[in-house]
């Protein structure tokens, strides 16, 4: 019973000492949780960057974070190291100041010349009755285009031949007036008649000429009717439509058979030798537009030829609507292949000799919506910081960009390898995956 008693006694002391080991356990434990956790912090804090320079070790670009980044934008600065740089092929140059034209490219169009075309259209209300020609035909001066029937041209045809009989009655009585007239003063220097009858003879003379007169004014208001309406050469109410100039037919909307309006668009006539060049410039480019400037254009036709055009006119103002300069070129070349209706990309150029910012087109980048080139800040080091920079740009031309604003003379503008920084600048912004 002893021996029992003492066994009980042992486990009794036996089960504290256990209870006691296991707690020691787990606060060890908590102490190496914590430790490990502050030592994670100061390696995130302190990047070990001793292993960057050897090969395969070479540590990813440190991205900073701008007042921008924390509204949720792109962040505005990148480092690189030594041999991120050398692998991503980065180049930098100081800002280069060129001597350029401000040029601009704009959409235009290709018109016919107005002072060269002739747009006809029917000259009273009547059935077209024959349509001589076709879309592209070559025409001559005077010739028939179309014809008309109207009953407003038959009674012009009317009054022009009421006129012309009303001339020849009075014509007549003139004739017998300045003969009668004659006689009486013959009669009256052989003293035969009275002088009252050789007055009346002589008044009689007066009105026969001064109705002559009033009927010649109306057989010329009669005939300018009738030539207007094309209805001069014929008495049947017909309407000849003449050609005013030699050119080719542009478009004929006159359909035989069909009964049009006066002033119903028939026929329209252009002398291709020349042709307009219409812009719509806008507000901001309206300072490249001078009477006698050159214009350069291309047309999708013939997208490998260039061809020109001189200022004949620019408007005296905006349009109050779209808020652009009308301008208008004359096109005196290439009449072969250019044709009315064309659209055309049209470039300006400004007063040669101006100082300008040139970049080349690889460093002008898109970073979130925005325009930028990339200004490099080289360390000691062999590093870089690499800062995007918001610019406006102009005109393009020769591999080049213009730049308006946004840099000075002495930053280093990034060359080549812009790109790379623009994608480690999008990687940089991304949240990291744990």
């Amino acid at each position: 019973m002893a021996s029992v008693h003492m066994g009980q006694q042992e486990s009794a002391f036996t089960i504290p000492a256990r209870r006691n080991v296991h707690r020691t356990d787990v606060f060890a434990l908590l102490a190496s949780i914590f430790v490990i956790a502050a030592c994670s912090k100061g390696s995130e804090a302190e990047p070990d960057t001793s292993m960057a320079g050897m090969p395969g070790m070479d540590m990813p670009a440190t991205t900073e974070l701008t007042a921008d980044s924390a509204s949720g934008a792109l962040p505005a600065e990148v480092v690189f190291s030594p041999i991120q740089i050398e692998r991503g092929g980065i180049k930098w140059e100081p800002l280069a100041v060129g001597s350029s034209a401000a040029t601009a490219t704009i959409p235009g169009q290709i018109i016919p010349n107005e002072d060269r075309t002739a747009r006809l259209g029917a000259p009273a209300g009547g059935r077209v009755v024959a349509v001589r020609v076709a879309p592209g035909d070559r025409v001559a001066v005077g010739q028939v285009l179309a014809t008309l029937q109207s009953p407003e041209a038959g009674m012009a045809q009317a009054d022009l031949a009421k006129a012309r009989a009303e001339v020849n009655s009075q014509q007549a009585q003139a004739t017998y007036a300045k003969a009668a007239r004659d006689r009486a003063e013959r009669l009256l220097a052989l003293k035969a008649i009275p002088r009252q009858e050789y007055e009346r003879a002589v008044a009689d003379d007066e009105l026969a000429r001064a109705a002559l007169s009033q009927a010649e004014a109306e057989l010329q208001r009669a005939q300018s009717t009738a030539e207007q309406l094309g209805a001069a050469s014929s008495s049947n109410g017909e309407i000849v439509l003449r050609s005013p100039l030699a050119g080719v037919v542009l478009t004929r909307t006159a359909v035989p058979g069909s009964v049009v309006e006066a002033g119903a668009p028939l026929v329209v006539v252009t002398d291709p030798s020349t042709l307009w060049l219409s812009i719509s410039s806008p507000e901001k480019l309206a300072s490249l537009f001078r009477v006698g400037g050159l214009l350069r254009f291309s047309v999708p036709a013939y997208p490998s030829d260039t061809f020109t055009a001189r200022i004949t006119a620019v408007g005296a103002g905006l349009d109050a609507e779209t808020r652009t300069l009308p301008v208008r070129g004359l096109i005196t070349s290439g009449m072969r292949q250019l044709k009315p209706e064309m659209l055309a990309s049209v470039t300006a150029g400004g007063t040669a000799g101006s100082s300008v910012m040139l970049v080349p087109e690889d460093a002008v980048q898109l970073l979130d919506g925005t325009t930028v080139v990339f200004i490099a800040r080289p360390d000691t080091a062999g590093g870089a910081r690499f800062i995007a920079r918001k610019v406006e740009i102009g005109g393009r031309g020769g591999g080049s960009v213009t730049v308006i604003h946004g840099l000075s003379t002495g930053d280093l503008v990034v060359t080549r390898g812009a790109l790379t920084v623009k994608a480690q600048l999008k990687k940089g912004s991304m949240p990291m995956e744990m």
